[in-house]
């Protein structure tokens, strides 16, 4: 949590997370762009960024993109607020990103979870568990990349579908989770969601 606090603590980092919360997944060379910076500058800003756990990269071809992930904020705001007070928190800061903001095309979050790789697989392929933590959604797969993948709601009702691209069983010492909501060319499903879906 300290690393959190010390990466935040710089308004040029701040600056930075601010841009990837604008627009995700960015090159190197745009976040340079309109920044009064050098490049080492803002490498440098972005190493610190990464050590904490904000921002994380992947690889897309020749590039490099950095992508905000906001899991080590939630962490601490899951420390210091109440489960009374966090709904109508969350309901307000949602009010306001969605009236000043569009929603990122792809979204990129990793959490760091202490626990076996076989308790995190089963919470996420079970569908008593995902239930828990999936707004009430049961989900649906036989896990096997080009297998179906759909979830249902508390009553019954189908509301998203997918296909499973990729399937990685647990192995190994070290649980990380990583997730990758891309929008891009999805399917508009979901209705529940927004007008348009997702």
């Amino acid at each position: 949590m300290d690393d959190v606090f010390k990466a935040l603590a710089d308004p040029n980092r701040r600056r930075l997370l601010d841009r990837l919360f604008k627009r995700d997944g960015q090159t190197l060379g745009e976040m340079c762009a309109r920044v009064d910076m050098t490049r080492f500058g803002v490498m440098k800003h972005l190493r610190v960024l990464e050590e904490a756990g904000l921002v994380v990269t992947r690889r897309q071809g020749r590039e490099k993109l950095h992508y905000l992930n906001p899991m080590p904020i939630r962490l601490v705001h899951d420390r210091w607020v109440s489960k009374y007070r966090a709904p109508f928190a969350a309901a307000l800061s949602d009010l306001k990103s969605r009236l000043e903001h569009d929603m990122a095309e792809t979204q990129v979050y990793e959490l760091f979870i202490r626990t076996t790789p076989g308790k995190l697989w089963q919470a996420l392929t079970d569908r008593q568990v995902t239930k828990k933590y999936f707004f009430g959604e049961e989900i649906h797969s036989d896990w096997k990349p080009g297998s179906e993948w759909y979830s249902t709601s508390p009553e019954g009702r189908r509301d998203v579908d997918g296909k499973v691209l990729e399937c990685d069983p647990p192995r190994g010492e070290m649980c990380k989770l990583s997730v990758t909501h891309d929008v891009t060319d999805a399917p508009k499903t979901a209705g529940h969601v927004s007008k348009d879906g997702w």
